[in-house]
């Protein structure tokens, strides 16, 4: 995906940033931010580096359930983005959010198959009853989760071969040639770009899928993060990678 950002876009989180509080964190801005976010987050936080140059953002990418557990056992995130409400309230719950989580972008389940689809795969009933080898995520993280709830409203029983913590680790099974087929987000099938085709979910069948985001630390970085992908430079560079709007 193109780096280059657009000088209106900079000028409006500019104006932004200088209507914050004030003062800049000169300061690591740690971000706990779901696994499908990687390249868009990446590209993002290298974004929000340039407008603040006074705080560096270090992203931790994983499954949502894994970094919401971290941030309840006490992982020092000054922000938390998830592929899931159900995570998110975990954390808010806790009382370890400064704020309410705002919803910033949407996505849909979608199979992943290799390139071309040499197989022909046509959707979920082919992953039910044909010889192939299928790999999800674990029921307990949010790709898992979604893909349970398309397999459900598909009407089919679907036994997965491998069970990934992640959805990058479906991914990388398929484009590896180790498994036949997988449910990941749409998303991820655009960023694998060459190496993997999508078969999508018909739309009787489909769920969206909600990304929220919060503040953990309360911190004058922190909301400006959460602002900018919130705000037009976030929503545009979600877009580039596919992302819904909220």
């Amino acid at each position: 995906m193109p780096s280059t950002v657009p000088a209106a876009l900079v000028a409006v989180v500019g104006v932004l940033v200088a209507a914050c509080t004030g003062s800049t964190d000169d300061d690591t801005l740690t971000v706990f931010a779901a696994a499908s976010l990687t390249d868009a987050f990446t590209e993002l936080g290298e974004t929000f580096e340039q407008i603040d140059p006074d705080v560096e953002v270090e992203f931790s990418f994983a499954s949502s359930s894994d970094l919401a557990r971290q941030v309840i056992e006490g992982a020092p995130a000054a922000v938390f983005a998830s592929a899931d409400t159900a995570n998110m309230d975990k954390v808010t719950e806790a009382g370890l959010s400064a704020g309410a989580p705002a919803v910033f972008a949407t996505n849909h389940p979608e199979i992943i198959v290799a390139p071309g689809n040499p197989l022909g795969i046509d959707g979920l009933g082919d992953l039910a009853e044909r010889d192939l080898v299928v790999v999800l995520c674990t029921p307990e993280v949010p790709c898992g989760a979604y893909a349970d709830q398309v397999i459900r409203r598909a009407g089919v029983s679907v036994t997965a071969d491998s069970l990934e913590e992640n959805v990058r680790g479906v991914v990388t099974k398929v484009t590896l040639g180790e498994a036949d087929a997988g449910i990941v987000y749409r998303t991820d099938v655009l960023a694998a770009g060459a190496e993997a085709d999508g078969v999508g979910i018909p739309a009787a069948g489909d769920v969206v899928a909600v990304n929220p985001i919060v503040s953990e630390s309360g911190g004058a970085g922190a909301a400006r993060f959460v602002e900018s992908v919130k705000g037009p430079i976030g929503q545009e560079l979600l877009a580039s990678y596919g992302f819904g709007a909220p």
